[in-house]
């Protein structure tokens, strides 16, 4: 509930005017610009909440206006669905079991979803760059198989932290490339740029020297070299997946690419669009993004975190 705590949280530590922007001076100086004005109990949660009158405009307002909560009616809702949401269920189940509409949890699903990107740059520089990292794709599709769509995921290895990821459009493959020429037209290939983005995020979160491991992709080493020169890329040779683990996990022996595997497994096993054999498809890849977003930030503070609260 970490993510629902930050979500209720004002923007700022000290309130100021949200119409003249005074900054609330320090108590003992004098004389303030913005002061306390008495409170008020919001209905939608019968919270007590603090109100403030401002000296220089004379405007009044309360600290819920400082919130990115701001005038949503359940902001209860965000932390249950911020959980569930990754937890392997359909905005139709949800809308079902939290007892709303489903156009409410599409609306949640936004606002929390946009959160969840900049929180998850927020927590990943908290932490020391990494030195050993695993990055590879992930295939889904949205709508129809014959419309592909490419996750680049990259994960510290060992700690299994996932440092960023890209959706991007690509072509159909095999004997689906031809039906969905026909039928859906030239479908442009994003993958390369959504790489160059990834990499170009990843100097914030790796060392320049760091050691990269992927599969024996062709077009991965002439983009890694390009923002990592002095990194150390290590490729391996892909193997067939296993019946569990959702055809990630490698069938039998030692799998150097284990973290990244483990990692994608466990994004297919919790997001309802990612599961195999599944009705619940991506319709947008925006969508998509924002689902993966939440999932990365839950991943990152919950399912692998390993100092847990009594």
């Amino acid at each position: 509930m970490l993510m629902a705590r930050v979500l209720l949280l004002p923007f700022f530590m000290h309130p100021q005017c949200v119409y003249c922007t005074s900054q609330l001076k320090d108590p003992s100086d004098s004389p303030k610009s913005v002061v306390c004005f008495g409170h008020f109990t919001r209905k939608s949660d019968l919270k007590r909440l603090q109100r403030y009158r401002c000296l220089d405009c004379k405007k009044t307002f309360s600290e819920a206006k400082l919130s990115r909560c701001y005038y949503q009616k359940k902001r209860h809702l965000n932390g249950p669905l911020y959980e569930l949401y990754v937890s392997g269920l359909s905005q139709r189940r949800l809308a079902k079991v939290l007892r709303v509409n489903r156009k409410t949890i599409v609306r949640k699903f936004l606002f929390i979803g946009l959160f969840a990107y900049d929180y998850l740059l927020l927590q990943n520089r908290k932490f020391p760059k990494a030195t050993s990292v695993q990055f590879d794709d992930l295939e889904t599709f949205e709508h129809s198989k014959c419309k592909p769509v490419s996750v680049i995921m990259a994960v510290e290895e060992h700690s299994r932290r996932i440092l960023g990821f890209r959706v991007a459009k690509m072509p159909a493959k095999g004997l689906l490339a031809k039906v969905s020429r026909k039928k859906y037209g030239a479908r442009k290939d994003e993958r390369p740029q959504a790489r160059h983005e990834l990499f170009s995020e990843l100097k914030e979160f790796a060392e320049g020297d760091a050691l990269f491991q992927s599969d024996q992709n062709p077009h991965y080493g002439g983009d890694l070299k390009s923002h990592f020169p002095m990194s150390k890329h290590v490729t391996y040779k892909g193997r067939r997946g296993c019946v569990v683990g959702q055809g990630e996990l490698k069938a039998g022996g030692f799998d150097p690419l284990f973290s990244l595997n483990h990692s994608f497994a466990m994004a297919r096993a919790n997001m309802n669009r990612l599961f195999r054999r599944t009705w619940c498809t991506t319709k947008k890849p925006e969508r998509l993004s924002l689902h993966f977003a939440l999932y990365a930030l839950y991943h990152n503070l919950s399912l692998i975190n390993k100092i847990r609260t009594i």
